[in-house]
């Protein structure tokens, strides 16, 4: 197997302009996201339960993104290993690494997971519940805010060759072909 392609964003871009980037698409996002919904549903009284609901969804939204990431490698049976970390004080953090190599689908299905099972599901949720819509775009736009980086590593993946296999690299990911 020779490598195709090392890809290593924050090499490529650096982490600042990531960052910077993310929070761009993340506050665009929930701009383009808001409005229509707002038109949608201008008549509905939005409910608030406070500050702590709030804050509490916001803390596990993270943490339900690489969930979300592993979804898929669990159901195609991938040997992962996980490993448990506390950054910050009481905020639970954990980081993964798949055993093996994955076929150019399997990587594109991993990173674009989060889209399919946690944003997908906001933007419906604040179209039928509009109570609540204001949350749901808020979720959602957080959500697009972490997946940049995700959406950067599939436009690599999409490019490569069809017949490639990704492997986990130290800081990113190794497209080998034959």
């Amino acid at each position: 197997m020779n490598c195709w392609k090392s890809i290593n964003l924050s090499k490529e871009f650096g982490s600042n302009r990531i960052y910077l980037i993310s929070m761009i698409v993340g506050l665009l996002s929930f701009i383009i996201l808001y409005l229509p919904f707002s038109i949608i549903h201008h008549s509905s009284n939005v409910k608030d339960y406070g500050l702590f609901p709030l804050l509490f969804g916001l803390l596990i939204l993270p943490l339900a993104h690489k969930v979300a990431h592993l979804v898929p490698l669990l159901v195609m049976n991938k040997k992962i290993k996980i490993k448990w970390k506390n950054k910050k004080k009481n905020l639970p953090n954990f980081s993964f690494r798949t055993h093996g190599k994955m076929s150019k689908n399997t990587s594109l299905f991993v990173l674009l997971s989060p889209t399919v099972l946690i944003t997908i599901p906001c933007i419906v949720g604040g179209y039928f519940i509009p109570d609540f819509f204001a949350y749901f775009v808020l979720f959602a736009a957080i959500n697009i805010t972490f997946s940049l980086e995700d959406f950067l590593y599939a436009a690599y993946l999409v490019k490569a060759p069809k017949r490639c296999v990704i492997d986990n690299a130290q800081d990113g990911y190794d497209i080998l072909i034959n």
